[in-house]
This record gives structure tokens, C-alpha cells and sequence, in this order.
């Protein structure tokens, strides 16, 4: 794609990177085929080749971002199903993450907007503060209906109809191998997921101490930065991101990190991009470091290897897997989790489509609560046609918004295989024959 920036322009890095990410860009439109948002509305703003389009007409013209613009550009997922598509390796992560610092540094949006968005970056990255909101949401729900807003009857749907405990794993604590140390690892503890199931945690832990490994809790973790980011506040999720680098390398005090595994596949993708995110900065080697060692819980279980199957409870039970798009998609990470599954004893099965995203992505499903109900809809229906015992996914994202609309028991990868080497049946998993 030709493009026309002044040297000036250029001079700042985050246009220069959009402009060779523009520039590589060869309008051949495979993008379209993969685009769930292009697959349900059917327009061609609604694609990543149609927003690239308008990316780069407003960037070039180095005007504010303009309504038509935030609209198309807010319904894209970032799901990056078009990366994976592309045959001409179009970063569009970063351009459309460029995209959307634009629009929020330039573009006034309705208060009600400003409002819903402040109210997400205020509570969701914060555990106690999500915990104290989600039991206000089970009790506020019964007048749903009455909510002028579908956005805020869809932050009252997510709530669920049990708030886990605290889990009393999650706070600057070493948790020593059972047997012989194999590797040493800092886990990534999230925010949103402390709140929402306190048991991937755990299972994290009893699983990577079985497989041999140390384990170290960073002290007062936070957000990684990533739900910021995807809204456009890119300073206040660099601000996240570098607490989150400086207690994280803190963990390598008592002895260097082998991996810092990362359970929760939104969180990895960026925290794998922090290099990127940090680049010229005073912290890039640090930054780049953190990338360098972080690995998803499957993809680094892949290579050091899984516990000794220790129970036949479940062998062979019908797992459905989901594969988030933050895994397959941002991460590149396709085969290592249902190879997992398998190698424990279930019979894995996929559905439909598996690069199509489910809706979640992040807060999308508060923000465009229409097209994530309708995403979810079609992934609901090609998981339940593999006719599943269980389904499984790698992000806790995925996992409330296919739960919501299912009565299948939906759990994570991570306490699948705990179950089956040797940790508790995952809770609410029901009879599974």
C-alpha cells in the first residue's frame, strides 16, 4: 500500500511503525474470509482491510478521529485472526493499537461512553474492587430490564451466580517442587481472573510443582496492562505494565527465572509484546526481558513435560477445546494445548471454525454487547454440535462468555490436566461419564 506521511510525521516511532505496517499491507483482502466481525455484518469497514483503509486515511491526514472512524475501529476485536490469514505478515496488532491512542487522544466520545470506559479501567484490573462489583451486579440483576443501556445489562449478565473465595495463593508467596527442581518460574497471577475463578491459580501451581518446578508469587501483582491497551489509554496501561515488569523481575531476587508462565492467554499476548510496547524507553531491556521469558502454561508444559497421570476418573471423557485468539492467534500457539489434553487421558475434539473468536475479547463483550452475543451465539453452537462432555479453554475471558450461554461444564486447560495428574476434580464439573 503506498502511503504518503511527511518527514515529520515520520519523526515520531509510532507512525513510522504504522507506516511500514501500512506499507505491507497489499489489499488482497484473505483478511476478510477470517474476520468475524466482516462474517456477521458484511461490511467492508467492518474488516481489517476496511479499517486499515480508514487508519490510514486519518493517520496520513494527521486529523482527530472522526465518528465513522471510532465506530468501525471499536467493533474490531483484536482478535488478530487476520495476522494469522495474512500472507504478507501485516502487523495489525500494533497498528490498530496506534489507532485507537489516536482516537482516545484526539476524539471526544458521548459521556456516557467516557463514563462505562472509566468505570472498566477503575475496576475490572483491580480484584477486591471487581469482587465488591460483581456481587453488586448479582443483586442489582433482577431489574436488568429496566437498564436504559444494553451495555450495562450486559456487565449485569456477567456476573456469576457464585463469587469464588480469595484464594490464599496469590500474594508474594514461593511454592517449593515435589520431587526434583526442574526449572524455576514466576507465575503470572492476572487481575480480572483472581476475582472470577480463584481455582486456576491453584491448579497452576499443584500442576508445575508436580512437574517439578519452583514456583514464585510476585508481591501486590496488578494488571498487566492489557485491558487499557485494547481501549486505546495507552499511558495508563504502560504505567500497569511497568509495575507489573519491576515486581516480576523482582521474583528473580532469591535466583534467576526460567520461565514466567502466564495462564491467562489475553495477559500473554501482551506481556510477550512489552518489548514492543516499551521500545526506546528507560526500561527496554527490562521490558524486553519479561517478554523473553514469558510462556504460556501450555506452551511451556509442552516442553518440560506433564506429571505422571495419576487417576483413570475422567480418562476418556469428551473434551470440546475452545482455542482462544489471543493463543492461536497472538501468541501462535495452536497444537501444545490439545496435545496436552490428550496425552492426560481425554478424547479431544474440535468444532467448527476454531478461528473464530467467541465474543469476549477483553471487555468487547461489555462494550459491543451486540456482536458479542451474536459471536458467542455461533461458538456456543459449533462446540455443543462436537457433543462434548466438557469444554476447555486457556483464557478466563473465553470461559465466562461460552459459560454464560451453556450448560456444558466450561473449565480451564490447566485444571483439566491437574485433574488428571493428580489435583482436585475441577469445581463444577459435574458427572462426567
Amino acid at each position: 500500500m503506498q502511503t504518503n506521511f511527511t518527514a515529520d510525521q515520520l519523526r515520531d516511532p509510532a507512525v513510522a511503525r504504522s507506516n511500514q505496517i501500512l506499507r505491507t499491507c497489499v489489499h488482497c483482502g484473505f483478511c476478510t474470509a477470517t474476520c468475524p466481525t466482516y462474517q456477521v455484518l458484511g461490511d467492508e469497514l467492518d474488516s481489517p482491510r476496511g479499517r486499515i483503509y480508514l487508519i490510514k486515511d486519518m493517520l496520513e491526514a494527521g486529523r482527530p478521529a472522526d465518528a465513522k472512524t471510532v465506530k468501525h475501529v471499536d467493533r474490531c476485536l483484536s482478535c488478530l485472526s487476520c495476522m494469522t490469514t495474512c500472507p504478507s505478515g501485516v502487523h495489525y496488532m500494533h497498528l490498530v493499537d496506534h489507532a485507537r491512542a489516536h482516537i482516545e487522544a484526539t476524539y471526544r466520545r458521548p459521556w456516557r461512553d467516557r463514563a462505562l470506559r472509566w468505570l472498566l479501567k477503575s475496576v475490572i484490573p483491580h480484584p477486591g474492587r471487581f469482587r465488591l462489583a460483581m456481587f453488586g451486579a448479582r443483586l442489582a440483576r433482577p431489574f436488568a430490564r429496566l437498564m436504559p443501556d444494553p451495555r450495562l445489562r450486559a456487565m449485569l449478565d456477567m456476573a456469576p451466580a457464585r463469587i469464588p473465595p480469595v484464594s490464599r495463593n496469590d500474594d508474594g508467596q514461593t511454592f517449593a517442587p515435589i520431587g526434583e527442581r526442574r526449572a524455576r518460574v514466576a507465575l503470572m497471577i492476572g487481575c480480572a481472573q483472581r476475582a472470577l475463578n480463584t481455582d486456576i491459580n491453584d491448579a497452576t501451581i499443584r500442576l508445575l510443582r508436580r512437574a517439578g518446578c519452583e514456583v514464585v508469587i510476585p508481591e501486590r501483582f496488578g494488571c498487566c496492562g492489557a485491558l487499557t491497551l485494547h481501549m486505546g489509554q495507552q499511558q495508563d496501561a504502560k504505567a500497569r505494565a511497568r509495575d507489573s515488569i519491576a515486581r516480576l523481575l523482582a521474583a528473580e531476587g532469591t535466583g534467576p527465572l526460567d520461565a514466567i508462565v502466564v495462564n491467562t492467554s489475553g495477559c500473554g499476548t501482551t506481556i510477550k509484546d512489552y518489548g514492543h510496547l516499551f521500545a526506546g524507553d528507560d526500561i527496554a531491556a527490562e521490558a524486553a526481558r519479561v517478554a523473553a521469558l514469558a510462556r504460556d502454561v501450555s506452551e511451556f508444559l509442552a516442553d518440560l513435560g506433564l506429571p505422571d497421570r495419576a487417576r483413570d476418573e475422567g480418562r476418556g471423557a469428551r473434551v470440546a477445546y475452545h482455542s482462544a485468539c489471543s493463543l492461536q492467534h497472538g501468541q501462535q500457539i495452536k497444537s501444545a494445548p490439545r496435545a496436552l489434553l490428550t496425552r492426560a487421558g481425554f478424547d479431544v475434539v474440535e468444532p467448527a471454525d476454531p478461528h473464530l473468536c467467541c465474543g469476549s475479547a477483553g471487555t468487547y463483550n461489555l462494550l459491543q454487547p451486540g456482536l458479542s452475543s451474536e459471536l458467542r451465539r455461533r461458538k456456543v453452537a459449533s462446540l455443543e454440535a462436537t457433543a462434548p462432555q466438557i469444554i476447555a479453554a486457556g483464557n478466563i475471558g473465553c470461559m465466562m462468555q461460552i459459560g454464560g450461554a451453556t450448560g456444558l461444564p466450561v473449565v480451564h486447560t490447566v485444571q483439566l490436566l491437574d485433574w488428571a495428574t493428580g489435583g482436585p476434580r475441577p469445581e463444577g464439573l459435574g458427572v462426567v461419564a
